[in-house]
Order: structure tokens, then sequence, then C-alpha cells
């Protein structure tokens, strides 16, 4: 077959780059304003907005029967919104469900789901209308209070944007995803907006800070607390970007034998109560809830989860903490006010920008009503003006009629009556001609015309608009009112306790004993259980002990290097007693040229004193020795080629410091600064050499050191005398039974 050629003038050359821009373009815009973001004035997204007109239609009013879901989802699909039918049914669900919607639209009848995360039944097992909120949503829309457009297909009318009686967009919420931008508004209560929105008509210029005295924060279906501070909610509620964190709702119910179970009742917003379960459940087994003993799921129609804690002994609030940290009973609600503002421009509004919308809206909303209705009066008047005609002229009407060849045009002429008002006695039944009495007819024209001017000034005043807006609102306030079950405030506010950082992290692991031994060239590891001697352990080759000491797996360690840094390890994540353990240099960032001094337990408030070859150093709280990177924290500096070679333990009231000259000086410990960094003060003078060992004693136990024979020496601070001098000072030979090493030990 021969290729067949395009003749040369109907090929179209155009830009590759224009031409993939308009049309990603014309794409995101579709998403936008179709699609993902809801119109700041109802609050809702074209399909929600379709799927409340065609129930409309459909005549699906609170007070009516119940209709298939398929039948709706048929009518939406097939008249205004040519997507797939699952999708359409997804979001008839979401309107239904009480559990994520604080104000259902739709009253459903049948499985819509529930908070499990279990899905809907088919569309042809569900049944639905409308409810209340749909209805206010709707009110005026036969009364011109918004603007139509025609469908997809040209043949139906649809409305642009709903009346909405309701202010939908704060009460409900909505979460969208856009091209290149999101929306996540939480749902509020109805009570509060209609407070605030109150106070905006009454003072237009009102602040963030007042309308947040109204709206204090978001209200879930699911209830919860609130547990983000003030000043947050207010920056996000003033930006329009933010967040608030909320957390599951629990109390402790005691046993017998004084052993007790934490209910939790409430969780958090879109949490799926079963995945959340099947969470804890899957950290229980890990080990990662040492506090938790186990977790049940008693709930029924209302959600009762039972977590049972390790022991009696155990803090209930310590217990959830943990909970929070590591689970979704603690959730973050993000707070993104981006709509389309005016229903054509997105916009991240704020709390006052978006009640500001929805009211001036209302007002648009109720002068079309009042034209509306002013048309009609408009008409009606004229009709019963030719009626009056007719009765005071009945006989000569009925000639004309019975006689004339042309009575309309006869009726227009003989009595100046317009083409309506002709038309309308034309039409007239002839039982109607008995009750047509002129007393009914002048009263019905003189409600008419007083109902006309109240309209006529209603549309002229400004004053009396926001007037009647707001007795609207405190209609909807009343009905929806905090003593109902729909309006009651469900989600509440608490200050989150405080707790230390290290307490949660203890709570999170088992406390079990441990031996920690580090040998030589610088290998760690944890061996289960108090060992009593090192007997049994083996290194390397060429590695040999170089200290071996007692913890349990929720004590910190201090690692020291004789750059003068401290490091901080989790006793529980170090490598357990199979094998030689593993090289601390891989678990913090340590210097090459830098060796491990030492490593200890830390212990909360304990202080130690820092030294340096050259004899400086000052005492330092091992509180301030914690590190809460690899990278270690510097606390002693020092000039090559200096090093850090002593931190002992600074609990007494005396120092004793000797040199490797052998000189002994005793000085008393107030001496030495306290600092959390620093290159400190100079402890003692050498005229070459360095420190050889530092003690801190306390006056009345005196001075104890041991020699190589493993005998102790006890001087007390009288026995001391000749070497008591004051710090810097360079000493005195040591006193006889000294041990050769220079070292106190013991």
């Amino acid at each position: 077959m021969g290729e067949k050629l395009i003749p040369e003038g109907e090929i179209e050359l155009i830009n590759l780059r224009s031409a993939l821009e308009e049309r990603y373009l014309a794409y995101a815009l579709s998403t936008i304003t179709h699609r993902a973001l809801p119109d700041v004035r109802d609050g809702l997204k074209p399909v929600h907005r379709r799927l409340l007109y065609a129930m409309r239609q459909l005549k699906l009013d609170p007070n009516s029967s119940f209709k298939k879901s398929a039948r709706v989802v048929g009518d939406v699909i097939g008249k205004y919104h040519p997507h797939g039918d699952q999708s359409v049914y997804d979001a008839l669900v979401r309107l239904a469900q009480d559990f994520a919607v604080r104000y259902p639209l739709v009253d459903g009848q049948g499985n819509f789901g529930n908070v499990d995360g279990d899905n809907a039944a088919a569309m042809r097992y569900t049944e639905a209308r409308m409810t209340e909120v749909a209805n206010r949503l709707l009110e005026g829309l036969d009364e011109d209070a918004v603007d139509f457009r025609e469908t997809y297909d040209g043949e139906e009318q649809e409305p642009i944007v709903l009346p909405a009686n309701f202010p939908n967009l704060l009460a409900n919420g909505s979460t969208g995803i856009a091209v290149g931008m999101a929306t996540s508004i939480p749902p509020h209560n109805i009570v509060e907006l209609c407070d605030a929105s109150l106070h905006l008509v009454k003072y237009p210029n009102a602040g963030i800070e007042k309308l947040c005295e109204f709206v204090k924060g978001p209200d879930f279906p699911t209830g919860g607390v609130i547990v983000e501070n003030e000043a947050s909610i207010r920056t996000a509620y003033e930006t329009g970007r933010g967040g608030f964190r909320v957390r599951a709702r629990w109390h402790a119910e005691t046993l017998s034998r004084g052993a007790y179970v934490v209910v939790v009742t409430e969780i958090p917003y879109q949490v799926q109560k079963s995945k959340l379960i099947e969470k804890i459940a899957e950290l229980l087994q890990a080990k990662r809830l040492p506090l938790l003993a186990d977790i049940r799921d008693e709930s029924a129609e209302d959600i009762r989860v039972v977590l049972e804690p390790k022991s009696r002994t155990v803090d209930p609030a310590l217990m959830m903490e943990s909970l929070f940290k590591l689970t979704d009973f603690e959730n973050r609600i993000s707070l993104n006010m981006n709509v389309l503002s005016h229903g054509r421009v997105p916009r991240v509004l704020s709390l006052r920008g978006v009640l500001r919308e929805w009211l001036d809206h209302r007002k648009v909303v109720l002068v079309r009503r009042a034209n509306f209705r002013l048309r009609k009066i408009d008409h009606r008047l004229e009709i019963l003006v030719g009626y009056l005609v007719a009765f005071l002229n009945l006989d000569e009407v009925i000639r004309i009629i019975r006689e004339e060849d042309h009575p309309k045009a006869d009726l227009m002429k003989t009595f100046a009556l317009t083409d309506i008002q002709a038309e309308a006695i034309l039409n007239m039944r002839l039982r109607s001609l008995r009750k047509l009495e002129e007393i009914e007819l002048r009263q019905e024209h003189e409600n008419l015309t007083a109902e006309r001017a109240e309209l006529a000034k209603l549309v002229a005043s400004e004053d009396l608009q926001w007037t009647r807006i707001t007795e609207q609102i405190r209609d909807l306030k009343k009905f929806f009112g905090p003593d109902t079950p729909l309006g009651k405030r469900r989600t509440s506010f608490a200050i989150a306790p405080e707790h230390n950082l290290d307490d949660i992290h203890q709570a999170m692991i088992e406390r079990e004993p441990v031996t920690i031994v580090l040998s030589q060239k610088g290998w760690v590891r944890a061996l289960r259980g108090h060992l009593a001697d090192a007997e049994t352990l083996t290194f390397k080759q060429d590695d040999a002990l170089k200290l071996m000491f007692h913890a349990e797996t929720t004590d910190k360690l201090l690692v020291a290097s004789t750059g003068g840094k401290f490091y901080t390890l989790g006793a529980d994540k170090l490598p357990g007693g199979r094998g030689h353990g593993e090289p601390v240099r891989i678990m913090v960032d340590m210097e090459a040229d830098q060796d491990i001094l030492t490593i200890f337990t830390h212990q909360p408030g304990r202080k130690r004193l820092v030294a340096s070859t050259e004899g400086r150093g000052f005492v330092v709280s091992e509180d301030d020795l914690l590190a809460n990177t690899r990278k270690g924290k510097q606390v002693l500096n020092m000039s090559a080629p200096h090093k850090m070679v002593l931190c002992p333990p600074a609990i007494g009231d005396w120092i004793a410091i000797v040199g490797e000259n052998r000189k002994l000086l005793v000085f008393p410990l107030q001496q030495i600064a306290e600092m959390s960094r620093g290159k400190g003060v100079r402890l003692q003078r050498y005229k070459d050499g360095t420190v050889a060992d530092i003690k801190v004693f306390a006056a009345e136990a005196g001075l104890t050191w041991s020699d190589s024979s493993g005998r102790q020496y006890n001087r007390s601070l009288e026995d001391l005398a000749e070497w008591v001098g004051e710090r810097a000072q360079a000493g005195r030979m040591a006193p006889q039974g000294f041990p050769r090493s220079n070292r106190f030990g013991g």
C-alpha cells in the first residue's frame, strides 16, 4: 500500500511548546474550577452541587420518601456530570456519612460505610434523600436567587452556585488536590459560625482576634480533643494556612484490686479505627510499646477501644503520651483555605474573608429573591386590576365575549386593559364568576400592595437587607442550637500535658539490666544482665577490655572523647552480646584524630569536672553534656596539641589534683566555676609535664587512694594541711604511700 499524501495546503504547523502550554493550562483551569476547589459561597464542588440539584429535581425533600441512590447517580451523570458513576456515588456516600461530614447533606438508608473504613453497599441497595441542611442550601433556588447555565449537552439548566442559607464551606469543610494547589478546610461548629457572622454584620471591620472569640477552632464529627495553642490557631485563621493537633478522647476505668484500663471513646478525624488498631498491634509485637499489654476493640455503635497497661503502676497519662507519639491517636489536621473566590479566582482566604464572601453572597441572594417576588406581585396586581374591572362590568364583559368576533381586542379597547389582563379575563373559568367578589379581590390587592411597598424598601435600603440577613442567621442558629444533637460542640480543647521527653522515651523502652563493655580499640556492646566479672568476655585479636559497668536499657550513655566532645548513646540501641559489638565511631561522628576517653551512665543533675592535659578545667552539669545529634557537643575547648584527659564525678567540696611530676595540690571546689562550655581555669601549674589524676572528695570523708597492692589509704583535711593551697599553685610532692602510678585509683 502506498502512503496517502496530505496536500501541502492542509498541513498546519504549530509550536510544540505553545501547544503544550495552552493545553496544560486548559486542563489545569478545568481541574481547579470544575473539580478540586470548592466555591467559597456555598462550599461545594460541582459534583456535590449537581447531586443536590438532581435530588431537588427528584423532589427528595427531607419529608419525602427515599429513592434508590442509583436513580440519583443516574440523573447526575446523565444530565449534569458526565463522569464515572462510581466517583459520583462515592461523593454521595460521603455526604451521608455522619463520621465524615459534620452536617450531612444526604439522609442515607442502608449501608453507607463505617468509621472502620468499610465501603458502602452498591448504589442499587442504598436509598437517599436530602437533609434539612441541604434544603437550606437550596432555599430560594426557584426564585431567581442565582444564575443558571446550560449543562454539558445544552439540553438542561443547572445552577452556577446555590443560594446557601448555611455557611457550608466552614461548617462541613472541604479537601481537594488541584494542579499546583490544594485545599484543606476542617469542619466547624455552626453556632460559632453564626455568632461570628452576626458580629461581622454588626462590625464589618472586626479583627481576627475578635472573630476567634466566637470561632475557637474546628469541630470534628468524630469529636476528639484539640491541643493546639491559641496563638497558632489565631495565626492559622488570620493567614488561611496552618494546622490543628487533634488527640483521641480517653479516660481510665478502675477495675478490682487497683487495676485499671484506659478506654478511648473518640478518635481523631479521618482516622480509620481498624487500621489504627492494626498499627498499635504491630507496635506491640515489635515491643515498641512496653507500657501497653493489650488492645481490644469493644466498639458497637459508639467507639470503645480498651487499652490494657502492663501493670497497675504504669502512669496512664504517660502511656497515652507514648501512644500519641507513635500512633494516629494524635493526628494533625491541616488548614489551607484555598477556595474559588466569587466562583472564579482561586485564593487563600482568612476566616474573616470566607465569612465576608458568604455574607455578601447572602445579600445578593436576598436582593434577587426580593426582585423576583416584586415581579410576581406586579404581575398579580395587574391581573387583579383586570379582575376588578371585569367584576364591575360583568354583564358587558360577558356580552363582548359572547357576541364579538375579537373579544380580546374589544375588551382591551373598551376597558383600557393590557394584553395580560384581557388574557386573564378570557381564561377565567365560569365557576369563578360566582366567587369573584369585590371584597376578596380588593383585600388581596391591598395585601400585595403593602407587601410590594415593604419589598421596595428592602431593595432600596442596605441597612434593611442586613437586618433581614441577621434574622435569617439567628433562625439558623436557633434551628441548629447548641442544645440540639447536631449543633452541640463535639470537639473540646485542652493543653497537652507537659511530659519530659526523656520520660516518654524511657516509657517506650523495655527496662532490662545490661552490662556495658568497651574495648581498648573502641568497640562497644551491651550484654543482658549484670555480669560480676569480665573473665568470660572475648575480644578481637590485639584488643582487650577498657572498661565495664552496669546499666539499664532505659539509660543514656555519655561518651567522652579526647577532643573535649561528648556524645549521647541509648543503652537500648547498643549491639547485643553476641560477637564483639560495634565500633563507637560508626555510631557517632568522631574525628579521626580523637580517641574515646571513657563512657559512663548519665545521671540527671550530677556534675563532672573536665580537665585537659595543660591542667585547665571547669565543673559542668551532666545535663549540659547531652547531645541531640551524632556530631556530639563540644564542651572543653583546647588548643593543639592538648587533649581532654579526665572527667571524674564532682561529688564533694574539695579537689585533689596530682601531676605527672608527683606534686599534689588540694583546694576547695568552689574556686572552680561551673560552666556549660569553655576552656576552663588553671587547676595546677607545671613547669613541664601534664596532669596525672584528679579526685573530688568531701571534707568529712577525707581523701582516699589505693596502691598497687590494693591497700586503701585515707587522709583527713588536717593530715593534708601542708598540701592545701589555692587553685593554680604547683603543689608539693605527694605523701608517703601514694601510688607510683600517680593515680588515686578506687
